[in-house]
């Protein structure tokens, strides 16, 4: 009878090379590498990417500005019956009406005296401005729009509306709709 399990063991060779057998607990599974396109494909990708950059370089304006942004983008693609992908339009109009919300917010707190809060609110601003496509000027918007109501033979403020649509097709978001319509108006009252 054998006293204890190193007797047993004595008799038997040690294997040449010791190399564990391969079982499920000891068996690793590496991931494959990640890819990241050196274009991106959407103006969601690339607000992502450009919030990414900001945390990395601790630029908190810009982190903060595009992470309510991408958050304002989110919402608007889970509203309405069922989530879905938003088009680069679709993602460039939540953008233009968040910029527009902290026009309207720097002016009401320089009204109140707020200084350091319209302050913040302007650099966000200019945060987002920077994926907003450029603003005509006011000589542009105004060649424009008397060419959009020369097309459409719009005369009179009766046609305020169907003259509105025509020019804001012709402008395609490059100005603001208050812009737009204050030179609607004005073309059409002369």
């Amino acid at each position: 009878m054998l006293r204890s399990m190193s007797e047993a063991y004595a008799s038997v060779a040690a294997p040449a090379a010791a190399v564990p057998a391969a079982s499920p607990s000891n068996v690793r599974f590496r991931m494959p590498p990640r890819v990241v396109w050196a274009t991106m494909g959407t103006l969601k990708d690339t607000l992502t990417a450009d919030m990414r950059t900001a945390l990395k370089a601790r630029d908190e304006v810009t982190t903060s500005t595009l992470r309510m942004a991408l958050a304002a983008v989110g919402n608007a693609e889970v509203a309405g019956q069922s989530k879905r992908e938003l088009s680069d339009e679709e993602v460039l109009a939540v953008l233009v009406k968040e910029a527009k919300k902290r026009r309207e917010a720097a002016v009401a707190f320089a009204d109140a005296g707020r200084a350091d809060q319209a302050a913040k609110e302007t650099a966000e601003g200019d945060v987002l401005a920077r994926y907003l496509p450029k603003q005509l000027s006011d000589e542009e918007l105004a060649e424009l729009v008397a060419g959009a109501l020369a097309t459409g033979g719009f005369s009179g403020m009766g046609q305020m509306g169907p003259a509105m649509k025509a020019a804001q097709a012709a402008v395609a978001g490059q100005a603001e709709g208050g812009r737009v319509a204050a030179e609607v108006r004005r073309q059409l009252a002369s």
